[in-house]
């Protein structure tokens, strides 16, 4: 179960990566990076497919990244997370966030066995810091309702 320790885990984090930022600037990956560039983080974009998003370079694999990232967003298919959230945990990545869709009972299994924060069936654009319109008003009504993490 997700906790606000876990999601605060992950924003405490000055360099984040996202994988399953797309050549489709209107993909949820690409949401999540633009936003996350937007809120003043250093985002390094993974997709083996594409050399460059958004106008940055793209990196092939956890493994290619220039630097060490302290969080990662995950936007793919389930079953490409499952073999993400391993290369993360050999790249000493301590705080996942596996967008809602992206997620598997395996993956989210494998990060709490590796010690490693799993934010899962959550939108990360809910909880970003000063999250925009509609996203805020999603977040307030969850939590006025008690179903945001405790």
């Amino acid at each position: 179960m997700t906790t606000k320790a876990d999601i605060e885990g992950l924003f405490s984090q000055k360099v984040l990566a996202v994988a399953g930022v797309s050549r489709d600037p209107n993909g949820f990956g690409n949401l999540a990076y633009r936003a996350l560039k937007a809120k003043g983080y250093h985002v390094l974009a993974v997709n083996p497919n594409a050399q460059s998003i958004e106008g940055d370079p793209c990196y092939a694999s956890l493994e290619a990244l220039p630097e060490k990232a302290g969080g990662l967003i995950l936007s793919t298919q389930p079953g490409v997370s499952e073999q993400i959230v391993r290369e993360a945990a050999e790249a000493g990545i301590g705080n996942i966030w596996l967008q809602q869709g992206s997620e598997s009972p395996a993956a989210i299994q494998f990060c709490q066995e590796h010690g490693i924060n799993v934010v899962s069936g959550e939108c990360i654009m809910m909880y970003m810091p000063h999250p925009a319109f509609p996203h805020n008003v999603h977040k307030f009504v969850k939590t006025v309702f008690g179903g945001a993490p405790n």
